[in-house]
């Protein structure tokens, strides 16, 4: 039983290390988990979000050059803030057990990563962050309901294929970011054309299954009794699904904007 979700693997949520006072993972507690990281996500994102809009208006009036000075000396926070985050990312993986302390770490980097992200995307097409907020929780709730009410049912087949679509994603990206720094760009997907909005509706919807595989494991986990810290390891890993969701949503809104 596998989640392409790389860090909700088969073994997890194993029971060994089950806490010696006998405290255990709870779907109530993982839930506690997610709202706290989500909380911390957002005031870190409102934070280099207002860095990013505030100088663009002054007494009303657009000031290109303020807009994009601040831009400029926001950059190198995100740029910072998205290593650290993949590197605190990759330490909670493998060190599980410290995720208590990670995981908001990680969730202060990606907040300051999306909020500047966000604030440049804001700058090009108004309106289209409030867009992406609303599409990426309206898209976990739904599938939260379809989950838990048996729409959606989580069969070793339905794993295998979005894995299958996950990793192809995955392998994508990454042969276009070596690409990158030959200035070599792959034609049409990253364009407003009809193969690149088909692209990122396929993106969108494979990050969003992921959803899905990772309430199923999350569920798994407090079945089996994980220790309690894995309660902090399944927010953190729910968190990583949908940051990669809202990041796609995002993507897919300015490529429809730019054809406006």
């Amino acid at each position: 039983m596998r989640t392409s979700n790389p860090v909700l693997g088969d073994n997890v949520f194993s029971p060994t290390g089950y806490a010696a006072d006998g405290q255990a993972m709870t779907l109530q507690g993982t839930v506690n988990k997610c709202l706290i990281l989500l909380g911390i996500i957002l005031a870190s994102a409102w934070w280099v979000w207002g860095k990013v809009m505030q100088p663009a208006q002054v007494l009303g009036y657009e000031v290109e050059g303020l807009a994009r000075h601040n831009q400029q000396a926001v950059l190198p926070i995100v740029f910072i803030a998205g290593i650290v985050g993949f590197v605190v990312a990759l330490i909670t993986v493998f060190k599980k057990e410290w995720s208590a302390v990670t995981a908001p770490v990680y969730a202060l980097c990606e907040g300051l990563l999306l909020g500047g992200v966000s604030g440049l995307f804001e700058m090009m097409y108004p309106g289209i962050v409030m867009q992406a907020v609303v599409l990426t929780f309206g898209t976990l709730l739904c599938l939260l309901f379809a989950y838990k009410s048996g729409f959606i049912r989580v069969t070793d087949k339905f794993r295998l294929g979005v894995f299958a679509a996950t990793a192809a994603i995955g392998l994508f990206y990454f042969v276009t970011w070596i690409l990158g720094f030959f200035h070599v760009t792959v034609p049409f997907i990253n364009g407003g054309g009809i193969v690149g909005i088909g692209f990122s509706l396929f993106v969108v919807g494979i990050a969003a299954l992921n959803l899905v595989l990772d309430f199923d494991m999350i569920e798994r986990g407090a079945e089996s009794g994980a220790p309690k810290y894995m309660e902090w390891y399944g927010a953190f890993g729910l968190m990583v699904t949908l940051i990669w969701l809202y990041m796609e949503i995002l993507r897919l809104l300015s490529k429809l904007r730019s054809r406006d």
